[in-house]
């Protein structure tokens, strides 16, 4: 792929910009020609997938990761780094031994995995799959008694044959595409719409019978459950099974397998044919220490009147444990730990310090990034703000996977518009141009956002991350974009950059209300 240079620069110095903010182009000059010459950003991907593996919350692989991160941010010189709790997650888990296969018919490999925080099956089990029809839990009362030890799943009559796509897995933003986001007005700001009661009856109730039908499942003492997983060609996205609390009541082992092995065995058994699963799972649980971590680290400000202001930036270190969590979201993590390294490269001096979190338990809630501003800077529940809330400027995330930044999410905030679009004109040869008023979700700026500090996510290209790494045990180092990687570490630099070294803060919308007092 072609690469981009200080001669490519050079096309970019004459885009006319405002008295008001004037871009430093010597200094963008040195950001890009560190980030897109001697980028080190998939030597970083490599460190925290590949070599920390998968990362769930609590889990020892998040503890490898993290360890890994502090003492990369001290060798580069980075100050006040280290691990800093942001409040009680729960029990970590991980998978120390996963085997399943079909031996009737035939042998069978089959792809999956067990559900997070769910119990091995304490050794080595054979068993013929029975094949459960129930709707309801008294439709479970015949197969009591039938069960203990036994290889079970169940007879979903919505399962539908899987059907070809003919649009491809990767594809980036057209033009038409970030013209309308770019042209799109300010929404009202509000409360989302309830569910109607009849819908949120309606939950409430089948939440109610998949607890008993896996109360009885745990009282007959199966074997091992397998479960239909969302996917296909062999890619499955996964979930949890269970509980993290410390005091979250034991389940059944549960396997969570890809949908051309549950449609396989489904047939065959629908058909009357014998199925025979042969399988030996064994996971560990962590209680030892159930506080959750984030990692800290700066490059400390040197303007005697903005020292004490903040830039942050982020994204979350945490993953699901069927692959090792590249494009979610060691991607953004390895950009975000890039850009620090592009800015202590270039021997920038900021006037603001600059404050990078790798953030944990993002995945069961934003809890990483949600407890860490609770203790900073304020309580989005009462509103109650801290003397630092006034000191950071803003926070730049990145959460979208590989695909490069195509532009920025103002999240509401109008005024940051014209900012922005200053300070993307010098990578327009990028592909990055576009500012939108749109808000998106999802993702730790909200954070920030909720307690009315300015809290931003970068558009990103889409690449594969909704059709096949999200999630899913596809989500390895070979799904990095590692151009996209690159680009995307040289502007969040240049973000950072002027940000740290902007006269005034950015500008912020009006506060939030505290929930109690909102209007309905």
């Amino acid at each position: 792929m072609k690469k981009f240079t200080i001669t490519a620069l050079a096309l970019c110095i004459s885009v006319s910009l405002s008295a008001q903010e004037q871009v430093d182009m010597a200094t963008v000059q040195k950001i890009r020609q560190e980030g897109l010459e001697n980028s080190k950003v998939m030597d970083i991907a490599f460190q925290i997938t590949d070599v920390a593996g998968p990362r769930l919350s609590n889990s020892p692989g998040l503890k490898r990761a993290q360890d890994w991160a502090v003492r990369q941010f001290t060798s580069w010189g980075l100050k006040n780094v280290h691990l800093e709790a942001w409040g009680k997650f729960g029990k970590g888990w991980q998978i120390d031994k996963y085997y399943a296969a079909t031996t009737l018919p035939y042998y069978h490999a089959i792809i999956g995995a067990p559900k997070a925080w769910t119990p091995g099956t304490k050794g080595a089990i054979k068993s013929e799959v029975i094949l459960i029809k129930a709707d309801t839990v008294t439709d479970l009362l015949p197969y009591k008694g039938k069960l203990a030890g036994k290889i079970v799943m169940f007879d979903q009559v919505t399962l539908q044959p899987l059907q070809n796509s003919y649009k491809p897995d990767a594809v980036r933003y057209t033009d038409a595409e970030l013209d309308k986001m770019a042209d799109a007005t300010a929404q009202p700001q509000g409360q989302r719409p309830r569910p109607a009661n009849n819908m949120m009856a309606q939950m409430m109730k089948m939440r109610e019978v998949r607890a008993a039908m896996a109360s009885f499942m745990l009282e007959e003492q199966v074997g091992l459950i397998l479960t239909y997983a969302r996917g296909n060609h062999g890619t499955f996205f996964t979930s949890n099974g269970a509980p993290y609390a410390l005091d979250a009541k034991p389940v059944s082992p549960e396997l969570e397998i890809s949908a051309e092995d549950y449609l396989h065995m489904l047939r065959l058994l629908r058909a009357g044919e014998k199925v025979e699963v042969e399988a030996d799972i064994r996971t560990s649980f962590y209680d030892q220490d159930p506080q959750g971590y984030n990692v800290i680290a700066e490059i400390p400000g040197t303007d005697k009147k903005l020292k004490e202001e903040v830039v942050m930036i982020g994204g979350h270190y945490d993953s699901w444990h069927s692959a090792t969590g590249a494009t979610d979201n060691a991607a953004g993590a390895a950009v975000m730990m890039e850009t620090m390294r592009i800015l202590k490269a270039i021997n920038f001096k900021p006037k603001r310090t600059i404050r990078i979190a790798l953030w944990s338990s993002e995945e069961q809630g934003l809890f990483g990034s949600r407890g860490y501003v609770a203790q900073h800077f304020g309580d989005p529940k009462t509103m109650v703000l801290t003397k630092d809330h006034k000191k950071i400027s803003a926070y730049y995330n990145l959460d979208n996977g590989t695909g490069a930044i195509r532009g920025i999410y103002l999240q509401g905030n109008a005024q940051a518009g014209p900012i922005f679009k200053e300070w993307l004109s010098p990578f327009h040869d990028l592909g990055a141009k576009t500012v939108t008023i749109n808000n998106t979700g999802g993702t730790d700026h909200q954070a920030f956002d909720a307690v009315g500090i300015p809290g931003f996510q970068f558009i990103q290209d889409p690449m594969d991350y909704n059709t096949r790494t999200h999630h899913s045990n596809q989500d390895t180092f070979d799904r990095l974009a590692e151009e996209d990687l690159k680009r995307a570490a040289t502007i969040v630099a240049s973000f950072v950059y002027n940000t740290s070294e902007r006269n005034e803060q950015i500008p912020r919308k009006e506060l939030p209300k505290a929930p109690e007092t909102a209007k309905p």
